[in-house]
């Protein structure tokens, strides 16, 4: 019998998966054309407001969209049905979470120490405010299409999109905060608090959790619940056992 018959399940999936898996790869494509012009337009406008949070976002665009180049990655190709690939998507995505944590972290401290002000950029808060609206609605999309189709990559761009309005809102907030109330820490300690988050969700990302299926294996503990893969509800599995 060949390893097709003996093992059907493998790569094989239904026209749904494949509809979400598309769509999946499609909306890693916005996010990276996105975090591109997040960059450029952030860099252009830290450096002119000399705002050190708002240069410091715009840098972090391209560890975000590291986590979109690592989707579009994981769903083109021979990839789209390969258990392996999403193992390591899965890995990459949460390594670029912790690459994102430290660069938030340091920026955040060294405005606290230096008592740091940056001027009122119009451009600064019509871009933070743009992805303040944009980014959840991707995130929330992205997190539903990873509970579909078993992908904690997926799940785990979403967060780091979700990740992107926190810290927007932080810079909008910090920028105006400065421009209306002299409140010059909100900011710092706003990034403080996301580059926790980011910890975290890395951690999270790295052991499996990402994706909702993770954490709730077959009753029996010796393979992952439907829809499920196995690299994705591996971590969840070793977890309860």
């Amino acid at each position: 019998m060949s390893d097709t018959l003996r093992r059907p399940r493998a790569g094989v999936r239904d026209a749904g998966w494949l509809r979400a898996a598309r769509l999946a790869r499609r909306l890693a494509w916005v996010s990276l054309l996105w975090m591109t012009v997040e960059g450029a337009v952030g860099i252009a406008a830290g450096v002119s407001a000399g705002s050190i949070a708002l240069l410091g976002w715009a840098l972090s665009s391209a560890v975000e969209g590291l986590a979109s180049v690592v989707v579009i990655w994981r769903f083109t190709g021979a990839r789209t049905l390969s258990e392996t690939a999403e193992a390591r998507a899965q890995r990459a995505v949460a390594v670029s979470f912790l690459l994102l944590a430290p660069a938030v972290a340091v920026e955040s401290v060294r405005d606290l120490v230096v008592h740091h002000e940056a001027r009122v950029t119009v451009p600064g808060m019509a871009l933070t405010a743009t992805s303040l609206l944009l980014m959840p609605l991707l995130g929330v999309a992205k997190h539903r299409l990873g509970g579909r189709l078993g992908s904690g990559a997926t799940a785990g761009e979403g967060t780091q999109n979700l990740l992107c309005a926190y810290l927007a809102a932080a810079v909008l907030a910090g920028l105006m905060g400065n421009a209306l109330l002299g409140w010059w820490w909100l900011d710092p300690l706003a990034g403080l608090a996301v580059a926790g988050v980011a910890v975290r969700e890395g951690i999270d990302a790295w052991r499996g959790e990402a994706c909702g299926c993770a954490a709730a294996p077959v009753p029996d503990g010796r393979g992952c619940g439907e829809g499920c893969t196995e690299a994705c509800c591996a971590g969840g599995s070793d977890r309860q056992r």
